[in-house]
């Protein structure tokens, strides 16, 4: 704490990547715009824009956790200030929760209130058949206990083996807290390689949008934006973990002072429970095959 300060709370110098970031992250985002549609004079499928607004983005998160690090390291996060972040933490979390309590809501309305959509009085005659039943007519659904099944076991074990890797942490095993965060992040890859195969295999073989299923394109699009939210979690999950293992092979970290590990962990430990809740409804419990 610099000399002559009275009270617990830090008082950040000046920093540029606030606004770097958010400059960086609205290149990002009409770069994603220009890649799908064209922007700016710039025809579709024109990639770079997004790519300058992506690298500005990842260069604004490791500049930024590097000054929070300095930080912590030169005595700033007192008790006062921790407690703050991990606040912040549990306020960031929260509204992710609330996130995915808007996926659920639009696939629940679907699945337990397609009836009043097909009785609707204005609806198209093909919406009507495609929504008489669930899921609707042309849909056919993803088997629950295939790869969703392997893909819900690889997260509970990484849950187990990042528990593992703080509480390996807290007692001084810096070995084990390597082993185990090392475990967890190739159990997060894993996951996202088995989603990539999943949604290649939904695509391919066309079980959402075929030409049968022609008026019930809603379910495919609830369907990837819940799991594919999820999945971008996880890849965030797993960046977060990469940080922390490398933080710890460099030297980094604790038994007292862990912070940004045990920040991650918690991160992790949500994403593990938000795909306890989506296998349990979106694949077993709402996704049983009635509507082919």
């Amino acid at each position: 704490m610099a000399e002559g300060v009275k009270h617990d709370y830090h008082l950040v110098n000046p920093s540029p990547w606030p606004l770097v970031g958010a400059v960086a992250a609205t290149v990002m985002a009409l770069g994603g715009v220009t890649w799908m549609k064209g922007l700016f004079g710039l025809p579709a499928h024109t990639a770079w824009l997004f790519y300058a607004g992506l690298a500005g983005v990842l260069f604004t998160m490791l500049a930024w956790w590097r000054d929070v690090t300095l930080e912590a390291n030169q005595g700033d996060h007192t008790p006062v200030v921790s407690i703050g972040l991990r606040y912040g933490m549990v306020l960031f979390i929260a509204s992710e929760v609330m996130f995915f309590v808007a996926w659920f809501w639009i696939f629940f309305e679907m699945a337990l209130f397609h009836g009043h959509r097909a009785g609707a009085g204005e609806a198209i005659e093909d919406v009507r058949q495609a929504w008489a039943t669930w899921p609707p007519h042309g849909v056919e659904t993803v088997p629950a206990f295939q790869l969703p099944l392997v893909n819900t076991l690889t997260l509970l074990l990484s849950g187990t083996t990042v528990t593992w890797a703080h509480h390996a942490l807290q007692t001084g095993d810096r070995r084990g807290a390597k082993i185990g965060l090392f475990l967890t992040i190739i159990l997060g890859v894993l996951f996202t390689s088995i989603q990539a195969y999943e949604y290649n295999h939904i695509i391919q073989h066309k079980y959402f949008f075929s030409e049968e299923a022609a008026s019930a394109g809603l379910y495919g699009s609830s369907f990837f934006m819940a799991t594919g939210f999820h999945g971008f979690h996880v890849l965030i999950g797993t960046i977060f973990l990469t940080i922390c293992l490398i933080r710890l092979l460099n030297g980094g970290f604790t038994p007292q002072k862990h912070f940004g590990f045990e920040a991650a962990a918690w991160y992790w430990h949500f994403v593990d429970v938000v795909w306890l809740f989506l296998f349990a409804f979106v694949y077993v419990i709402f996704g049983a095959h009635g509507g082919a």
